[in-house]
Protein backbone atom coordinates (compact mmCIF):
# COMPACT_ATOMS: atom_id res chain seq x y z
CA UNK A 1 0.00 0.00 0.00
CA UNK A 2 2.91 2.36 -0.65
CA UNK A 3 0.71 4.42 -2.95
CA UNK A 4 -1.57 5.59 -0.13
CA UNK A 5 0.98 7.88 1.58
CA UNK A 6 1.88 9.42 -1.76
CA UNK A 7 -1.76 9.95 -2.62
CA UNK A 8 -2.39 12.08 0.42
CA UNK A 9 0.93 13.86 0.30
CA UNK A 10 0.02 14.98 -3.19
CA UNK A 11 -3.51 15.78 -2.10
CA UNK A 12 -2.14 18.16 0.51
CA UNK A 13 0.03 19.92 -2.08
CA UNK A 14 -2.53 20.26 -4.86
CA UNK A 15 -5.92 19.99 -3.21
CA UNK A 16 -7.61 22.79 -5.04
CA UNK A 17 -6.43 22.21 -8.59
CA UNK A 18 -9.56 22.10 -10.71
CA UNK A 19 -9.93 18.98 -12.83
CA UNK A 20 -10.37 21.04 -15.99
CA UNK A 21 -8.63 21.12 -19.35
CA UNK A 22 -8.57 24.92 -19.60
CA UNK A 23 -7.51 27.86 -17.43
CA UNK A 24 -10.85 28.51 -15.78
CA UNK A 25 -11.12 28.05 -12.04
CA UNK A 26 -14.46 26.92 -10.72
CA UNK A 27 -13.94 25.95 -7.11
CA UNK A 28 -16.93 25.08 -5.00
CA UNK A 29 -17.37 26.94 -1.70
CA UNK A 30 -16.24 23.79 0.11
CA UNK A 31 -13.08 23.59 -1.99
CA UNK A 32 -12.35 27.27 -1.40
CA UNK A 33 -12.73 26.76 2.34
CA UNK A 34 -10.41 23.75 2.29
CA UNK A 35 -7.80 25.68 0.35
CA UNK A 36 -7.88 28.52 2.87
CA UNK A 37 -7.52 26.11 5.80
CA UNK A 38 -4.67 24.13 4.27
CA UNK A 39 -2.89 26.98 2.47
CA UNK A 40 -3.79 30.25 4.18
CA UNK A 41 -2.87 33.25 2.11
CA UNK A 42 -2.35 31.33 -1.15
CA UNK A 43 -4.33 32.65 -4.11
CA UNK A 44 -5.00 29.99 -6.73
CA UNK A 45 -4.80 32.02 -9.92
CA UNK A 46 -5.15 30.58 -13.43
CA UNK A 47 -1.40 31.11 -13.89
CA UNK A 48 -0.58 29.13 -10.73
CA UNK A 49 -2.98 26.36 -11.76
CA UNK A 50 -1.27 26.18 -15.17
CA UNK A 51 2.18 25.89 -13.57
CA UNK A 52 1.06 23.16 -11.18
CA UNK A 53 -0.69 21.28 -13.97
CA UNK A 54 2.40 21.42 -16.19
CA UNK A 55 4.61 20.07 -13.40
CA UNK A 56 2.14 17.27 -12.61
CA UNK A 57 2.16 16.01 -16.21
CA UNK A 58 5.92 16.42 -16.80
CA UNK A 59 7.31 12.88 -16.83
CA UNK A 60 10.83 14.14 -17.57
CA UNK A 61 11.05 14.90 -13.84
CA UNK A 62 11.10 12.30 -11.08
CA UNK A 63 8.07 12.04 -8.82
CA UNK A 64 10.00 13.57 -5.93
CA UNK A 65 11.14 16.47 -8.11
CA UNK A 66 7.61 17.10 -9.27
CA UNK A 67 6.27 17.12 -5.70
CA UNK A 68 9.03 19.46 -4.55
CA UNK A 69 8.48 21.78 -7.50
CA UNK A 70 4.75 21.92 -6.92
CA UNK A 71 5.31 22.69 -3.27
CA UNK A 72 7.79 25.46 -4.10
CA UNK A 73 5.67 27.02 -6.83
CA UNK A 74 2.52 27.00 -4.70
CA UNK A 75 4.22 28.09 -1.47
CA UNK A 76 1.77 26.00 0.53
CA UNK A 77 1.99 26.13 4.32
CA UNK A 78 0.10 23.62 6.37
CA UNK A 79 -3.02 24.80 8.16
CA UNK A 80 -5.75 22.62 9.62
CA UNK A 81 -5.58 18.94 8.59
CA UNK A 82 -7.56 17.89 5.56
CA UNK A 83 -10.16 15.21 6.15
CA UNK A 84 -10.68 12.44 3.65
CA UNK A 85 -12.55 9.15 3.95
CA UNK A 86 -11.18 6.20 2.00
CA UNK A 87 -13.30 3.07 1.81
CA UNK A 88 -11.37 -0.15 1.41
CA UNK A 89 -13.00 -3.31 0.13
CA UNK A 90 -11.23 -6.19 1.84
CA UNK A 91 -12.94 -9.56 1.89
CA UNK A 92 -11.58 -10.09 5.43
CA UNK A 93 -12.67 -6.67 6.71
CA UNK A 94 -10.60 -5.13 9.50
CA UNK A 95 -8.47 -8.27 9.74
CA UNK A 96 -7.59 -8.20 6.04
CA UNK A 97 -4.12 -7.35 4.68
CA UNK A 98 -5.28 -4.46 2.49
CA UNK A 99 -7.09 -2.69 5.30
CA UNK A 100 -4.23 -3.23 7.77
CA UNK A 101 -1.71 -1.78 5.33
CA UNK A 102 -3.85 1.31 4.90
CA UNK A 103 -4.32 1.73 8.66
CA UNK A 104 -0.56 1.56 9.22
CA UNK A 105 -0.15 4.77 7.24
CA UNK A 106 -2.57 6.92 9.22
CA UNK A 107 -0.07 8.36 11.75
CA UNK A 108 2.40 9.17 8.99
CA UNK A 109 -0.23 10.96 6.95
CA UNK A 110 -1.12 13.22 9.89
CA UNK A 111 2.39 14.69 9.51
CA UNK A 112 1.44 15.65 5.96
CA UNK A 113 -1.65 17.44 7.19
CA UNK A 114 -4.19 14.78 6.26
CA UNK A 115 -6.62 13.33 8.77
CA UNK A 116 -7.41 10.02 7.14
CA UNK A 117 -10.55 8.08 7.97
CA UNK A 118 -10.16 4.55 6.57
CA UNK A 119 -13.27 2.42 6.56
CA UNK A 120 -13.24 -1.35 5.90
CA UNK A 121 -15.96 -2.98 3.84
CA UNK A 122 -16.60 -6.68 3.35
CA UNK A 123 -19.36 -5.98 0.81
CA UNK A 124 -18.16 -4.63 -2.51
CA UNK A 125 -21.67 -3.57 -3.52
CA UNK A 126 -22.00 -1.43 -0.39
CA UNK A 127 -18.64 0.29 -0.91
CA UNK A 128 -19.69 1.17 -4.47
CA UNK A 129 -23.00 2.62 -3.30
CA UNK A 130 -21.27 4.65 -0.57
CA UNK A 131 -18.87 6.11 -3.14
CA UNK A 132 -21.87 7.15 -5.25
CA UNK A 133 -23.58 8.68 -2.22
CA UNK A 134 -20.49 10.70 -1.26
CA UNK A 135 -20.00 8.77 1.99
CA UNK A 136 -16.57 7.82 0.61
CA UNK A 137 -14.17 10.29 -0.99
CA UNK A 138 -12.45 7.36 -2.71
CA UNK A 139 -12.91 3.61 -2.72
CA UNK A 140 -10.87 0.53 -3.59
CA UNK A 141 -12.72 -2.19 -5.48
CA UNK A 142 -12.33 -4.67 -8.33
CA UNK A 143 -12.15 -3.41 -11.89
CA UNK A 144 -15.30 -5.34 -12.74
CA UNK A 145 -17.26 -3.36 -10.16
CA UNK A 146 -15.32 -0.23 -11.13
CA UNK A 147 -16.89 -0.41 -14.60
CA UNK A 148 -19.85 1.36 -13.00
CA UNK A 149 -17.64 4.45 -12.59
CA UNK A 150 -15.35 4.32 -15.63
CA UNK A 151 -16.16 2.08 -18.58
CA UNK A 152 -12.72 2.56 -20.13
CA UNK A 153 -10.71 1.19 -17.18
CA UNK A 154 -13.59 -1.15 -16.37
CA UNK A 155 -12.94 -2.89 -19.70
CA UNK A 156 -9.40 -3.88 -18.69
CA UNK A 157 -10.87 -7.06 -17.19
CA UNK A 158 -12.47 -8.01 -20.52
CA UNK A 159 -12.63 -11.71 -21.26
CA UNK A 160 -9.48 -12.79 -23.09
CA UNK A 161 -8.35 -9.19 -23.61
CA UNK A 162 -4.98 -9.63 -21.90
CA UNK A 163 -3.59 -13.17 -22.24
CA UNK A 164 -0.60 -12.75 -19.89
CA UNK A 165 1.03 -10.70 -17.14
CA UNK A 166 3.26 -9.00 -19.70
CA UNK A 167 0.22 -7.80 -21.60
CA UNK A 168 -1.08 -6.33 -18.34
CA UNK A 169 2.23 -4.63 -17.52
CA UNK A 170 2.35 -2.89 -20.90
CA UNK A 171 -1.27 -1.78 -20.57
CA UNK A 172 -0.71 -0.29 -17.10
CA UNK A 173 2.36 1.52 -18.43
CA UNK A 174 0.19 3.13 -21.11
CA UNK A 175 -2.47 4.12 -18.57
CA UNK A 176 0.15 5.73 -16.33
CA UNK A 177 1.23 8.04 -19.16
CA UNK A 178 -0.19 11.61 -19.06
CA UNK A 179 -1.51 11.04 -22.60
CA UNK A 180 -4.14 8.75 -21.07
CA UNK A 181 -5.14 11.23 -18.36
CA UNK A 182 -8.33 12.41 -20.05
CA UNK A 183 -9.68 8.86 -20.18
CA UNK A 184 -9.22 8.49 -16.41
CA UNK A 185 -12.12 10.87 -15.75
CA UNK A 186 -15.75 9.96 -16.30
CA UNK A 187 -18.57 12.04 -14.91
CA UNK A 188 -18.02 12.74 -11.22
CA UNK A 189 -15.22 10.19 -10.80
CA UNK A 190 -11.49 9.88 -11.46
CA UNK A 191 -9.31 6.77 -11.53
CA UNK A 192 -6.56 7.20 -8.94
CA UNK A 193 -4.80 3.97 -9.74
CA UNK A 194 -5.03 0.50 -11.24
CA UNK A 195 -3.22 -2.49 -9.76
CA UNK A 196 -2.99 -6.05 -11.12
CA UNK A 197 -4.93 -8.76 -9.31
CA UNK A 198 -3.62 -11.70 -11.31
CA UNK A 199 -5.15 -13.85 -14.01
CA UNK A 200 -8.55 -15.45 -13.48
CA UNK A 201 -8.79 -19.17 -14.19
CA UNK A 202 -11.69 -21.60 -14.39
CA UNK A 203 -11.96 -23.86 -11.32
CA UNK A 204 -14.06 -27.01 -11.80
CA UNK A 205 -15.22 -29.78 -9.45
CA UNK A 206 -14.72 -32.43 -12.14
CA UNK A 207 -11.75 -32.69 -14.51
CA UNK A 208 -14.07 -33.84 -17.27
CA UNK A 209 -15.36 -30.25 -17.56
CA UNK A 210 -12.39 -29.34 -19.74
CA UNK A 211 -14.15 -28.13 -22.91
CA UNK A 212 -17.02 -25.80 -23.71
CA UNK A 213 -19.13 -28.75 -24.79
CA UNK A 214 -18.57 -30.50 -21.47
CA UNK A 215 -19.72 -27.37 -19.60
CA UNK A 216 -23.24 -27.84 -20.97
CA UNK A 217 -25.70 -28.56 -18.17
CA UNK A 218 -23.24 -27.55 -15.45
CA UNK A 219 -23.89 -24.85 -12.87
CA UNK A 220 -21.62 -21.80 -13.20
CA UNK A 221 -21.26 -18.97 -10.68
CA UNK A 222 -21.81 -15.52 -12.24
CA UNK A 223 -21.79 -12.07 -10.65
CA UNK A 224 -25.29 -10.94 -9.76
CA UNK A 225 -24.70 -7.33 -10.88
CA UNK A 226 -23.40 -8.37 -14.31
CA UNK A 227 -26.21 -9.80 -16.50
CA UNK A 228 -23.84 -10.27 -19.45
CA UNK A 229 -22.03 -13.06 -17.59
CA UNK A 230 -25.28 -14.99 -17.29
CA UNK A 231 -25.93 -14.50 -21.02
CA UNK A 232 -22.50 -15.85 -21.96
CA UNK A 233 -22.85 -18.87 -19.70
CA UNK A 234 -26.29 -19.66 -21.09
CA UNK A 235 -24.92 -19.49 -24.64
CA UNK A 236 -22.70 -22.55 -24.00
CA UNK A 237 -25.63 -24.47 -22.51
CA UNK A 238 -24.61 -24.10 -18.87
CA UNK A 239 -26.78 -22.84 -16.00
CA UNK A 240 -25.81 -19.46 -14.52
CA UNK A 241 -26.10 -19.15 -10.74
CA UNK A 242 -26.21 -15.52 -9.60
CA UNK A 243 -23.74 -14.84 -6.78
CA UNK A 244 -21.76 -12.00 -5.29
CA UNK A 245 -17.98 -11.96 -5.09
CA UNK A 246 -18.03 -13.36 -1.53
CA UNK A 247 -20.73 -16.03 -1.85
CA UNK A 248 -19.47 -17.46 -5.18
CA UNK A 249 -16.43 -19.25 -3.66
CA UNK A 250 -18.60 -20.61 -0.85
CA UNK A 251 -21.07 -21.99 -3.37
CA UNK A 252 -18.21 -23.69 -5.20
CA UNK A 253 -16.76 -25.18 -2.03
CA UNK A 254 -20.20 -26.43 -0.96
CA UNK A 255 -21.03 -27.98 -4.34
CA UNK A 256 -23.81 -25.53 -5.20
CA UNK A 257 -21.98 -24.66 -8.42
CA UNK A 258 -19.68 -26.81 -10.55
CA UNK A 259 -17.63 -24.03 -12.15
CA UNK A 260 -16.05 -20.88 -10.73
CA UNK A 261 -13.86 -18.26 -12.42
CA UNK A 262 -11.40 -16.85 -9.89
CA UNK A 263 -7.84 -15.47 -9.62
CA UNK A 264 -5.19 -17.79 -8.20
CA UNK A 265 -4.61 -15.50 -5.21
CA UNK A 266 -7.94 -16.79 -3.88
CA UNK A 267 -6.88 -20.46 -3.89
CA UNK A 268 -5.53 -20.60 -0.35
CA UNK A 269 -7.32 -17.63 1.20
CA UNK A 270 -10.76 -18.90 0.18
CA UNK A 271 -9.81 -22.61 0.48
CA UNK A 272 -10.91 -23.38 -3.07
CA UNK A 273 -9.25 -26.80 -2.87
CA UNK A 274 -12.33 -27.88 -0.90
CA UNK A 275 -14.50 -27.34 -3.95
CA UNK A 276 -12.11 -29.24 -6.22
CA UNK A 277 -11.65 -32.31 -4.02
CA UNK A 278 -11.36 -35.07 -5.03
CA UNK A 279 -11.74 -34.99 -8.83
CA UNK A 280 -11.65 -31.32 -9.79
CA UNK A 281 -8.97 -28.99 -11.04
CA UNK A 282 -8.03 -25.69 -12.70
CA UNK A 283 -8.09 -25.31 -16.48
CA UNK A 284 -4.63 -24.14 -17.50
CA UNK A 285 -5.82 -21.24 -19.63
CA UNK A 286 -6.31 -17.69 -18.28
CA UNK A 287 -9.80 -16.30 -18.77
CA UNK A 288 -9.04 -12.64 -17.99
CA UNK A 289 -6.67 -10.38 -16.07
CA UNK A 290 -8.22 -9.03 -12.89
CA UNK A 291 -7.55 -5.54 -11.51
CA UNK A 292 -8.08 -3.60 -8.31
CA UNK A 293 -8.90 0.06 -8.86
CA UNK A 294 -8.84 3.06 -6.55
CA UNK A 295 -11.63 5.39 -7.64
CA UNK A 296 -12.09 8.89 -6.27
CA UNK A 297 -14.65 11.62 -6.45
CA UNK A 298 -13.40 14.24 -8.88
CA UNK A 299 -14.30 17.15 -6.59
CA UNK A 300 -12.01 15.67 -3.93
CA UNK A 301 -9.16 14.45 -6.14
CA UNK A 302 -8.21 16.58 -9.16
CA UNK A 303 -6.87 14.68 -12.16
CA UNK A 304 -3.46 16.33 -11.78
CA UNK A 305 -3.12 14.69 -8.37
CA UNK A 306 -4.47 11.42 -9.71
CA UNK A 307 -1.85 11.43 -12.49
CA UNK A 308 1.03 11.27 -10.01
CA UNK A 309 -0.71 8.56 -8.02
CA UNK A 310 -1.40 6.50 -11.16
CA UNK A 311 2.31 6.63 -11.95
CA UNK A 312 3.13 5.45 -8.44
CA UNK A 313 0.72 2.53 -8.87
CA UNK A 314 2.63 1.53 -12.00
CA UNK A 315 5.99 1.97 -10.29
CA UNK A 316 4.81 -0.52 -7.66
CA UNK A 317 3.81 -3.08 -10.29
CA UNK A 318 6.81 -5.36 -9.69
CA UNK A 319 6.15 -5.47 -5.94
CA UNK A 320 2.52 -6.42 -6.45
CA UNK A 321 3.50 -8.96 -9.09
CA UNK A 322 5.94 -10.62 -6.69
CA UNK A 323 3.16 -11.03 -4.14
CA UNK A 324 0.76 -12.43 -6.74
CA UNK A 325 3.41 -14.92 -7.88
CA UNK A 326 3.96 -16.06 -4.30
CA UNK A 327 0.26 -16.81 -3.93
CA UNK A 328 0.08 -18.57 -7.32
CA UNK A 329 2.95 -20.86 -6.33
CA UNK A 330 0.80 -22.21 -3.51
CA UNK A 331 -1.37 -24.04 -6.06
CA UNK A 332 -0.13 -27.68 -6.27
CA UNK A 333 0.72 -28.93 -9.76
CA UNK A 334 -1.75 -31.82 -9.59
CA UNK A 335 -4.70 -29.44 -9.86
CA UNK A 336 -3.79 -28.15 -13.32
CA UNK A 337 -5.82 -29.48 -16.27
CA UNK A 338 -3.93 -29.26 -19.57
CA UNK A 339 -6.04 -28.62 -22.66
CA UNK A 340 -5.14 -29.18 -26.34
CA UNK A 341 -4.04 -26.27 -28.53
CA UNK A 342 -7.10 -26.79 -30.71
CA UNK A 343 -9.33 -26.13 -27.70
CA UNK A 344 -7.32 -23.01 -26.84
CA UNK A 345 -7.96 -21.67 -30.34
CA UNK A 346 -11.67 -22.37 -29.86
CA UNK A 347 -11.56 -20.41 -26.60
CA UNK A 348 -9.83 -17.48 -28.35
CA UNK A 349 -12.57 -17.31 -30.98
CA UNK A 350 -15.32 -17.58 -28.37
CA UNK A 351 -13.80 -14.83 -26.22
CA UNK A 352 -13.30 -12.49 -29.17
CA UNK A 353 -16.91 -12.98 -30.21
CA UNK A 354 -17.98 -12.27 -26.63
CA UNK A 355 -15.92 -9.05 -26.53
CA UNK A 356 -17.43 -7.84 -29.81
CA UNK A 357 -20.93 -8.66 -28.62
CA UNK A 358 -20.40 -6.82 -25.33
CA UNK A 359 -18.81 -3.88 -27.14
CA UNK A 360 -21.80 -3.56 -29.46
CA UNK A 361 -24.12 -3.63 -26.45
CA UNK A 362 -22.21 -0.74 -24.90
CA UNK A 363 -20.82 -2.83 -22.06
CA UNK A 364 -17.14 -2.78 -23.11
CA UNK A 365 -15.38 0.43 -24.17
CA UNK A 366 -14.21 0.12 -27.82
CA UNK A 367 -11.07 2.22 -27.22
CA UNK A 368 -9.85 -0.12 -24.49
CA UNK A 369 -10.52 -3.17 -26.67
CA UNK A 370 -8.49 -1.55 -29.45
CA UNK A 371 -5.63 -0.81 -27.07
CA UNK A 372 -5.64 -4.41 -25.84
CA UNK A 373 -5.61 -5.70 -29.41
CA UNK A 374 -2.61 -3.49 -30.22
CA UNK A 375 -0.76 -4.87 -27.21
CA UNK A 376 -1.58 -8.46 -28.20
CA UNK A 377 -0.23 -7.75 -31.70
CA UNK A 378 2.87 -6.08 -30.30
CA UNK A 379 3.73 -9.31 -28.48
CA UNK A 380 2.45 -11.65 -31.21
CA UNK A 381 2.40 -9.81 -34.59
CA UNK A 382 1.84 -13.04 -36.52
CA UNK A 383 -1.63 -13.57 -35.02
CA UNK A 384 -4.48 -13.44 -37.52
CA UNK A 385 -6.24 -10.59 -35.74
CA UNK A 386 -3.26 -8.31 -36.46
CA UNK A 387 -3.70 -8.46 -40.24
CA UNK A 388 -7.48 -8.29 -40.07
CA UNK A 389 -8.40 -6.32 -36.93
CA UNK A 390 -12.00 -6.16 -35.79
CA UNK A 391 -11.41 -4.62 -32.36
Amino acid sequence: MRFLPLLFTLLGLTLSLPALADNTLNLTPAQQAELERFAPGVELTPELADKLRAIAFDQSRSLDDRITAMQKVAGFSQGEPLKRRICIWDIAGRAGPIFKAAQDQRARLLRYGVDLDIQPYTSESVVAEDLKAGVCDAALMTGMRGRLFNKYTGTIDSIGGLPSDEHMRILLQVLANPKSADKMVQGEYVILGVAPGGAAYVFVNDKSINTLANAAGKRVAVLDYDPTQAEMVAQVGATPVASDIVSAPNKFNNGVVDVLACPLVAYEVLELYKGMEPDGGIIDYPLAQITMQLIGRKDKFPNEVAQLVREEFYNSYHLIKERLDQEAEKVPDHWWIEIPDTDKREYEIMMQEARLQLRDKGYYHPDMLTLQRKIRCKLNPAHSECSNPVE
